[in-house]
């Protein structure tokens, strides 16, 4: 059942440890009474519990000294921001490490390192992630403790191939709460016999375990007939437990060092526990573990459910150096073994931690992984992980999604950026479509918020959306192909809120003589515009869509409805049949230029009133023409600024940052 020592690439025997501190090597007077305390408690606990495995209570440090376990543990806040988090020290914890298996998965280890040595040499099994990850937990407030447990084979060795992965993990959808109308009529229901309901409760019970049946079987087969794993429920593990009521924490919940997850407490990955421990006190778990953990109570002062080594008594202050409580021996041990000795003491203060200062530089703390990057395989899915700085593009993390379970055939590629000076922090490549969508950070000199795209040639098809609030036309999206652009607005003064534009074909004889794009623009074939209801103005005044058909001049307005109205209300100005069509000209007849239903306004029965119409209508066509002409400007230069914003990749460097800013300098 032992791992062979060649599975490890690293010989822990061979490290250097006379450079330690002498509390690495020797034990104070307070240290070796608490491990004579922890050898008679580990004493009464076997004899009270013959069929319990033995307490991981006080192994071997990196200097082959016995260590009580609570004196492992050392509270440490770092000075950043993200460490401040349960989620970002769990991130840095498992980044930062290299996960070691245990060298008998059915055992816990024989030594137990200081997490200083720990971040050291960037290695440990999950002890060892325990241990540091509950450091630095209580160092930044949490009800943190070590855990001393069981699980699966998959949690144990790290396997999360069989798992979803959480960046595709959908969030919960919140149902809506209907009102209850307690005003509703309540009507008698309907009489139903309860033989009649038993034996239809019966049958889908059937139905249900049958279904069950299926889909355990399907689930077999789809994850490759996997074996049952002969060591399920001994295969021992060490995580985290967070208690509620520090730092706001709602409810209990588990965090597993190798991969930084929350977990539930009733996980079913979880499978017992043995004992707990932080920093000023040890727990065994007394409570029946042969359904999990899932029905475990974590009230830590029942001492039905939870045998303490230390009785908490009167406290001492507490100061930054984390001095711990005043305790009292356990009724089942401390006070036996003192009266056979004869002692009337009845107080014991723990002994400080053993370890030195936890440090972790900022060059330690901006490039975590040892290896030079992290990768994560899940089901269907890959995670790259690098450091900030080790890409030249700024690349921080990307996730691929597959077709198959192999991973042989891509659907879908995410990647993940930082310190970018044009703010790209995140891109989409759909490899079906080779769609690729850039997303970026507020502040970009277009005012650009997400750019989708297959190819950076104009007119090819683009998808742009802008950051509207802080432009002055209320433009949040844009779309542009060879043939037709569509414009959406939000918070318009005038209420539009979509123009569509239709373009021709170019000039193919201009075209085919080499001439540029610029000096041969696609005619305009048509420009409709929508309109949100204005509520200051009657529905018939209202216009709500508004088509210019400019190639074949007409102008058509569509009003919007009433309530009680169904057809809309048009007005429709049409080119005069055989008369030639002039700038400064303005021909209006009744039978031929203007067409109009009969339940339109009755001012638009108004000769000189539609004649000012159409005026205004000329002059918004012409500004209109401009505008589009902007706009595919607009759209032209954003390319060329994509186009040379990826060629030229810069990464902006923080002027708190000198050793970056050393670098970038050379």
């Amino acid at each position: 059942l032992c791992l062979p020592h060649h599975v490890s690439d690293f010989d822990w025997s061979s490290i250097d440890t006379s450079h330690l501190p002498s509390s690495y090597k020797t034990n104070s007077r307070q240290e070796k009474e608490l491990l004579q305390l922890a050898d008679h408690f580990f004493q009464q606990y076997t004899h009270l519990c013959p069929d319990r495995k033995p307490l991981f209570i006080h192994p071997l440090n990196e200097c082959g000294v016995q260590k009580f376990v609570s004196t492992t543990v050392k509270p440490t806040l770092l000075p950043f921001p993200d460490l401040y988090y349960w989620s970002g020290c769990a991130s840095f914890v498992c980044d930062y490490l290299i996960m070691e298996p245990l060298k008998c998965p059915i055992t816990p280890p024989s030594s137990l390192y200081s997490p200083t040595t720990i971040l050291k040499y960037q290695r440990g099994n999950c002890f060892d992630f325990a241990v540091l990850l509950c450091s630095l937990l209580i160092g930044a407030g949490y009800d943190a403790y070590c855990v001393h447990g069981y699980a699966t084979l998959e949690m144990c060795s790290l396997d999360q191939t069989q798992e979803l992965c959480p960046l595709l993990r959908k969030p919960p959808e919140v149902p809506e709460e209907e009102d209850p109308n307690k005003y509703r009529i309540k009507y008698p229901l309907d009489p139903q016999s309860k033989f009649e309901l038993q034996q239809k409760a019966k049958k889908e019970e059937e139905t249900e375990s049958a279904q069950e049946e299926e889909r355990e079987e399907e689930v077999v087969t789809e994850m490759g007939m996997r074996r049952r794993d002969r060591l399920h429920g001994l295969r021992v593990h060490a995580w985290v437990l967070v208690l509620p009521g520090k730092r706001k924490v709602p409810e209990t919940f588990f965090i597993n060092p190798f991969t930084g997850n929350h977990h539930s407490t009733t996980d079913e990955c979880f499978l017992g526990i043995e004992s707990i421990w932080n920093h000023r006190n040890y727990w065994v778990n007394m409570q029946d573990c042969r359904k999990g953990c899932k029905d475990l109570s974590f009230d830590l002062s029942d001492s039905i459910c939870w045998e303490m080594m230390f009785s908490e008594s009167i406290h001492q202050d507490q100061d930054a150096s984390w001095h711990s409580k005043r305790c009292c021996q356990n009724h089942i041990s401390l006070l036996l073994f003192q009266q056979e000795k004869g002692e009337i003491d009845t107080s014991f203060e723990m002994p400080l931690s053993w370890v030195t200062q936890i440090r972790v530089s900022c060059r330690e703390y901006e490039n975590p992984f040892s290896r030079g990057k992290k990768v994560i395989l899940y089901d269907k899915a890959k995670l790259e992980k690098w450091a900030a700085f080790a890409n030249e593009d700024g690349l921080v993390e990307r996730l691929t999604v597959y077709a198959d379970s192999d991973r042989t055939e891509e659907l879908e590629v995410k990647e993940w950026f930082k310190h970018r000076e044009d703010l790209l922090y995140m891109r989409e490549v759909n490899k079906q479509t080779q769609l690729i969508t850039d997303h970026f950070r507020p502040g970009h000199p277009l005012l650009l918020k997400a750019h989708s795209y297959t190819s950076l040639e104009p007119e090819t098809g683009h998808t742009v959306e802008f950051y509207h609030t802080a432009r002055v036309d209320g433009l949040w999206k844009r779309f542009e192909n060879a043939t037709e652009m569509t414009e959406y607005f939000v918070g318009r003064e005038d209420f539009l809120h979509m123009r569509h534009i239709e373009f021709g074909e170019r000039d193919k004889e201009m075209e085919n003589a080499g001439i540029t794009a610029d000096a041969n623009p696609r005619p305009i074939v048509q420009i409709k515009e929508y309109f949100h209801r204005n509520p200051e103005k009657p529905a018939d005044d209202d216009i709500e869509e508004r088509i210019f058909m400019v190639i074949d001049d007409i102008i058509q307005l569509t009003y919007h409805l009433e309530l009680h109205d169904t057809i809309a209300s048009k007005v429709v100005f049409c080119r005069v049949i055989g008369r030639e069509k002039r700038e400064d000209e303005i021909f209006l007849s009744r039978e031929n230029t203007v067409k109009y239903e009969p339940w339109s306004s009755e001012k638009h029965k108004n000769m000189l009133h539609l004649y000012d119409l159409l005026w205004e209508l000329r002059a918004e066509q012409k500004e209109l023409k401009h505008h589009v002409r902007d706009s595919e400007a607009e759209m032209l230069n954003i390319l060329m600024v994509r186009e040379d914003e990826e060629a030229n990749i810069k990464l902006s460097v923080s002027m708190y940052s000198t050793a970056k800013r050393g670098q970038q300098q050379e």
